[in-house]
């Protein structure tokens, strides 16, 4: 039984940062069908900005609060993704909507293959430490065991995922947002600038992501320029699961991965006396992705719609 608990805390602490991910994916795809494959390494610089942001602090004001720092490289780290994935919007994207589909996925993997080699030029190839601001003692949950830090994640990611449902719920820009997915045009009628709208989903995108990083890094302890690709790729099988272009059903499809990798790589581990475990969780997620694309290509909460004339 502890064993149990101990992987859904473990999995809905991955699950829920994959759901932060998976809900840029989703966000873009919803509005202009474009799966943005460089959105893991928009992560990858979130975190390695906060540990710039922290470093530097560390050396010039040693006698700053580490929890004022943390926060402080959270939000430069927020502002230098949002910032990023607006111009690569700009710049990659905006000028290959009407190109053919295989031309915006080849863009994005380059980007993501530029980001990856302009992170490792500018904070070099070596892994650095990520000191988390929390003091780590384990605290017992029904035998199990769980983290200031994990508690952070939990609740930092809870609140994000509530803001924006609030968002794109209740407010003009959400209107905005859901009037452009449905028709760019005939929302450029209605007041609408369908431009602006496609760039703030990509810089709220990012910020996410970039929340994403740091609490991933503060999780795992570590940072290094290719952390990002199997996030952001395990976070494109999360949105799959959940049913690509659902905000909800990113939401899901991040915890249900989570857990089924948590679970999936615990059990193994505990069937097969530590030989194999968490070295082999990556399986799972893939496993997923290939049983959702046969069984249910629209995902756990997407629908079925017709294609369009």
């Amino acid at each position: 039984m502890e064993v149990l608990v101990q992987q859904i805390i473990n999995g809905l602490v991955l699950g829920s940062l994959y759901a932060l991910v998976a809900l840029g994916y989703t966000m873009v795809y919803g509005i202009i069908n474009l799966i943005n494959f460089a959105h893991g390494e928009v992560l990858m610089v979130g975190a390695l900005t906060s540990w710039s942001v922290m470093a530097y602090f560390a050396q010039a004001f040693p006698a700053c609060p580490a929890w004022l720092v943390f926060a402080l490289s959270l939000v430069l780290s927020c502002g230098v993704c949002g910032v990023l994935n607006f111009f690569i919007e700009k710049i990659a994207y905006r000028p290959l909507r009407k190109a053919p589909k295989l031309a915006p996925l080849i863009t994005a993997i380059g980007l993501s293959i530029l980001l990856q080699t302009l992170a490792m030029i500018i904070w070099k190839p070596n892994y650095k430490p990520y000191l988390s601001p929390l003091d780590n003692a384990p605290i017992d949950v029904w035998g199990a065991v769980i983290s200031p830090t994990q508690i952070m994640i939990l609740c930092v990611t809870s609140l994000l995922l509530c803001a924006l449902m609030v968002l794109v719920n209740m407010t003009k820009l959400g209107r905005a947002m859901r009037a452009t997915s449905e028709s760019a045009q005939m929302a450029s009628l209605m007041g609408v600038k369908p431009d602006q709208v496609i760039s703030l989903t990509f810089v709220i995108g990012a910020v996410l992501a970039g929340v994403a990083g740091v609490m991933w890094a503060a999780n795992f302890g570590t940072v290094h320029h290719s952390m990002g690709f199997l996030p952001g790729l395990k976070a494109f099988t999360a949105a799959v699961l959940g049913g690509i272009g659902n905000l909800p059903g990113a939401v899901v499809g991040g915890l249900c991965l989570g857990l089924i990798e948590s679970i999936g790589s615990g059990y193994l581990g505990e069937m097969t006396g530590g030989i194999l475990g968490s070295q082999y969780s990556d399986i799972f997620a893939f496993m997923v992705l290939i049983l959702m694309l046969t069984l249910r290509p629209s995902g756990l909460l997407g629908e079925k719609l017709a294609e369009r004339a």
